[in-house]
């Protein structure tokens, strides 16, 4: 099965730190030599990220923006890059939520930022990005949608309920993604981390303590290469693994029966 190995130019959306950053050089790396399309908010750490390697290109933007300018930057990459054939999708935030306090929780920026972020945005940028997917798919060519959710798209942390819920709904959206495309040559695979070392929680003020608990970087990194060198259709690493073991197995098929009840009664 072909795997991202098989990819000739990768995007890696929220590249600047953490998983995005590290599956970048990593997938640079390999001895099929893609080139790697970096892309964030922060032009600064794009520009040192392109000077860890030969073939990586930077591309700014931020997902949260106008549907406009997102439209505009998917066409600006793809004519400047035909090859691409892989999108990765790492942007992510995190807010904690405590309904038992509602009075804290903010809705007008927390919480739609991590909406969009998290699942609004990679859900436009997947239909934007899939008519060029289409016709690398009819010459023959694979091509790559790689969503990176999380083990609590399986079981929630109720500290992080809107974080959980969103990477849920993105599960969700893999899942239905692969059936709908699975006579084409586009290829879904989705990723589920565990608590992995990361930025992602230090506005919490809570990565001191989540470092003791958390699964290394690098370590993460190497476990989650060779799911997608594989063209395994989940890649869930550590306790994802665990948990998808647990919950998962049967869902992928059981959605597929379901599918094609629905086809069979239009």
């Amino acid at each position: 099965m072909p795997g991202i190995k098989d990819a000739k130019c990768v995007l890696v959306l929220g590249a600047t730190s953490g998983i995005g950053r590290a599956l970048a050089l990593a997938i640079h790396n390999l001895d099929s030599q893609p080139t790697v399309i970096v892309s964030g908010r922060r032009q600064e750490r794009l520009n040192e990220l392109a000077r860890e390697g030969e073939r990586i290109r930077t591309a700014r933007v931020d997902i949260n923006t106008t549907e406009g300018n997102l439209k505009q930057f998917v066409e600006d990459t793809v004519a400047k890059y035909p090859d691409l054939d892989a999108v990765i999708f790492s942007s992510g935030i995190q807010h904690i939520f405590d309904f038992s306090k509602p009075e804290t929780i903010d809705l007008s920026t927390e919480f739609q930022d991590e909406i969009s972020t998290n699942y609004i945005s990679i859900f436009k940028l997947i239909v934007m990005f899939l008519p060029h997917f289409l016709k690398l798919s009819e010459k023959g060519r694979p091509s790559f949608i790689v969503p990176i959710s999380s083990g609590l798209s399986i079981v929630p942390a109720a500290t992080v309920p809107n974080y959980s819920a969103t990477k849920a709904a993105l599960h969700s959206l893999s899942i239905t993604l692969r059936l709908q495309l699975s006579k084409t040559k586009v290829q879904v695979i989705e990723i589920l981390p565990p608590l992995v070392e990361s930025e992602l929680h230090d506005h919490q003020g809570k990565t001191p303590a989540l470092s003791k608990v958390w699964m290394p970087l690098k370590e993460f990194t190497d476990r989650a290469i060779e799911g997608l060198i594989r063209g395994d259709p989940n890649v869930p690493v550590g306790s994802a693994a665990q948990q998808f073991d647990q919950f998962e197995k049967g869902k992928q098929e059981a959605a597929q029966k379901f599918y094609e009840r629905m086809l069979s009664l239009s």
